[in-house]
């Protein structure tokens, strides 16, 4: 077993947030991003963390936590909405490379969410399949309108829950290792301007102590 495998859930995240912080301070340190990475990292991979996250160009996840190679196994689609393809990536993280992390992140100005929203208050349809991205996003902001959410960081992080919820509820692989207490899985919300990834929920995280 590898040090980074041998990680608890908890552990993950803090190394997660570290570097999130290191990027907001402006002091990255840009670890495991040589030669001698790129060569130990070839025979094999052994990621700490799986990230799922939206598709969004400014949401480069190794470069807002101030990781490297081999350090995620990354996954995104479009205002991070989850299909077969998706669950599949996910379980093979946890499963396969035993990554006891799994984020969910979200962010501010999220082009999908807004899309929805404007869908259900009678706009313009989207076209092709982003609409399929769009449909796939609607449940979340229903959700949301249901607790009584209006504001947009209030819909965003409803969304970052219900995607987590799915992800759950969908793969019995995810939901029994976070049973078990081999895996986590966090939903985080960036902030586009700031560069803080800031949490909204989570499943199997002790933070008793924190």
């Amino acid at each position: 077993m590898t040090e980074v495998q041998s990680l608890t859930p908890r552990a993950a995240f803090e190394l997660l947030l570290a570097g999130n912080q290191r990027f907001v301070a402006g002091s990255p340190e840009h670890p495991n991003q040589n030669a001698a990475r790129r060569a130990e990292t070839a025979p094999a991979q052994h990621p700490f963390a799986v990230l799922f996250g939206c598709s969004d160009s400014r949401l480069a996840a190794e470069v807002i936590f101030d990781r490297g190679l081999g350090d995620l196994f990354v996954v995104r689609t479009a205002g991070h909405v989850a299909g077969p393809e998706v669950l599949g990536s996910i379980e093979f993280g946890i499963s396969v490379l035993e990554c006891p992390l799994l984020v969910v992140l979200g962010h501010d100005a999220c082009g999908a969410v807004a899309a929805a929203r404007s869908a259900l208050d009678g706009g313009a349809p989207a076209a092709g399949y982003v609409r399929d991205v769009v449909e796939r996003v609607t449940p979340s902001v229903l959700a949301a309108h249901a607790a009584g959410y209006r504001e947009a960081e209030e819909i965003l992080d409803e969304h970052v829950r219900q995607t987590v919820q799915l992800l759950l509820e969908r793969s019995r692989v995810l939901a029994e290792r976070v049973a078990s207490g081999q895996t986590a899985v966090v939903g985080l919300r960036y902030r586009l301007a700031e560069g803080s990834a800031r949490l909204v929920t989570e499943h199997g995280l002790d933070l008793t102590d924190a």
